[in-house]
């Protein structure tokens, strides 16, 4: 496969970034700097922000701001990449509580870990300028009043799909959208920052989250570039979340947000060992996302712990009336704590999957036995034959209904969002063919466009309704019949194959992933959480995916949880070159 030339890569990046750059007082944009790599300390330490500020030169504050921030942060004590590995949400706030450090200086520790970290992998491709002064903001109304919530002050990165009414653009990661120009945040976004969340920037992700092309290239973007792994740099950390994941894996912010229509979160965090949780269709919004399909996307948690993804979870869940799916409501407990418990596993009957899944590989074999050891030493009933069999007809429904549901999806988004842009898919294709280099349509085209905008039909056509219907009584079923035949509280399968190399393309028999673990669940809308459970030899991570039925989050969130806490098993990135 051809590589991308390093000067399109920065020119692009560099188009972004003054986007959503304007006006930056030093005029620095991290993600298109052209600064070679820098060799990465975990342990690098700051003692209040004026001082990171400065040895970073990421920004700069007048004197008298500077002068007040160091008064008001005179006490705290310094901040470490290396504790916050270690720390939890929950710890964050503990410590910023007492005044070890500020949202601040975990701001600017993590401005400064991109800066010097993502020339290696891609992973963010927008820091938001006004991270700082949300920063700033939030410590001022700790000292004040009181944390809004427990993301007070917690720095998040959104996959770049995601509108922010900010000085940050929002483009799925093409050039395409470079002209557009949101009014309005998402409606998760709204939430975060509702919740005192520091918006820290916005993280790459495979292009038109890997729906321009069935070849397309996990992890690359037009506007982004290559997204590599955290783990070994020559390998890929999946997608469409992947630079959230990645970013998550490498600590460049507390935790992310990325989209799932299709594997696009549980996968690269099987592939990055992060915790990732696609919820149950409805519990978080859709609104003001890039969308794919209203029947299948959904926003979720990547984080380096399952405490960490389920409080984010809960603060971006709830109704929204410009959504429908999102009237249900009681799928996740007021208190999210409560369904973190250590012994939860105890007496539950957790089946087992592993046609398709197992024999073959050695490594994923070996991870997934000692995870079925470890879940009967916590207590849980092991059930095998818990298997779940793709339907054989479920992609003749599920594709012509995801083709239609993208060209009506897409069509309403580009028509409603301001800015000079494609106001129209038949405007994107031709975008695309008329940008070849810049889209690098000789990597992958784009049959997913071209199939939909020629195939797709009004949502009230009765063949698409059939269609639509059909796939997902077909996914349900071989969800629930297992569920209910065995009288099981979840299922457990390995997540995903070990990462393959980082230019990989998809296409049929070239997939990564075990393709049948998320084509039932999100034609379903059921959830599904994937939580590190190993490495193989050569050091790349390997996951354990817990999938349930309707509404079954809190219980998977408990699971994960329990055998998190028993297991312990991730390690940090260690930016391997390769592995041979």
């Amino acid at each position: 496969m051809a590589t991308t030339s390093p000067n399109l890569l920065f020119l692009l990046h560099d188009v972004a970034c003054c986007v959503a750059d304007q006006p930056k007082r030093d005029g620095t944009r991290v993600c298109g700097s052209k600064e070679p790599p820098v060799k990465p300390s975990i342990r690098t330490t700051m003692r209040c922000a004026v001082a990171v500020a400065a040895a970073t030169g990421l920004t700069a504050f007048p004197a008298a701001q500077a002068t007040q921030n160091a008064q008001a942060e005179h006490q705290s004590a310094m901040v470490r990449a290396a504790h916050l590995e270690r720390m939890t949400i929950p710890d964050i706030q503990q410590a910023m509580d007492r005044g070890k450090f500020t949202s601040q200086q975990l701001t600017s520790l993590y401005l400064k870990r991109i800066h010097a970290l993502n020339p290696r992998l891609g992973a963010v491709v927008t820091v938001n300028p006004d991270a700082k002064a949300i920063a700033r903001a939030s410590d001022q109304r700790r000292r004040v009043h009181a944390a809004r919530g427990p993301l007070e002050g917690i720095p998040v990165l959104l996959k770049e799909n995601m509108n922010t009414a900010d000085r940050q653009p929002t483009t799925a990661g093409s050039a395409a959208l470079l002209g557009a120009q949101p009014t309005r945040d998402a409606e998760v976004v709204r939430r975060l920052r509702a919740a005192g969340a520091v918006i820290l920037g916005k993280a790459n992700m495979t292009e038109w989250a890997n729906f321009r092309d069935p070849y397309a290239v996990a992890g690359w973007s037009a506007v982004g570039g290559l997204t590599r792994n955290p783990y070994v740099l020559d390998r890929s950390p999946g997608g469409s979340s992947s630079g959230s994941a990645a970013a998550a894996a490498a600590n460049l912010a507390t935790v992310t947000l990325g989209t799932d229509t299709g594997g696009s979160i549980v996968d690269p965090a099987g592939l990055t060992s992060t915790v990732g949780v696609r919820p149950t269709l409805g519990v978080a919004s859709r609104t003001g996302i890039v969308p794919i399909s209203s029947r299948h996307d959904t926003p979720g948690p990547l984080a380096r712990n399952v405490t960490d993804a389920a409080i984010t979870l809960s603060a971006i869940s709830g109704t929204d009336p410009a959504d429908p799916d999102t009237g249900a409501g009681g799928v996740l407990p007021a208190d999210i704590g409560s369904v973190l418990d250590a012994n939860i596993l105890r007496g539950k009957r957790i089946g087992v999957w592993r046609a398709g899944h197992t024999g073959v590989d050695r490594d994923v074999d070996r991870v997934f036995e000692a995870t079925i050891r470890k879940l009967e030493q916590l207590g849980a009933i092991v059930v095998e034959g818990a298997d779940v069999i793709e339907p054989k007809d479920l992609i003749g429904h599920l594709l012509p209904a995801l083709l239609s549901e993208f060209k009506h999806d897409i069509n309403a988004y580009l028509a409603a969002t301001p800015g000079s842009h494609p106001k129209n898919l038949a405007r994107l294709i031709k975008y695309n063919d008329e940008h070849r280099a810049v889209e690098r349509m000789d990597w992958f085209g784009q049959m997913y466009f071209t199939e939909a905008q020629k195939n797709g039909v009004d949502l009230e056509d009765p063949a698409y309704r059939a269609h639509r219907a059909t796939a997902t009584e077909l996914a349900r079923r071989s969800i629930d019949d297992p569920l209910e035949a065995h009288k099981l509280d979840a299922i457990v399968t390995p997540t995903t194959l070990p990462a393959p190399p980082v230019d990989h393309q998809g296409g049929e028999g070239g997939t990564n992933t075990f393709v049948s673990t998320t084509n039932s669940s999100v034609a379903a809308g059921y959830p599904q959480i994937s939580v590190p459970a190993g490495y193989t030899a050569k050091g790349l991570p390997l996951g354990v995916t817990f999938l349930g039925t309707k509404a079954s989050d809190a219980s998977l969130l408990g699971y994960a949880y329990a055998f998190e806490q028993a297991t312990q098993v991730r390690k940090l990135p260690r930016y391997l070159p390769g592995v041979g």
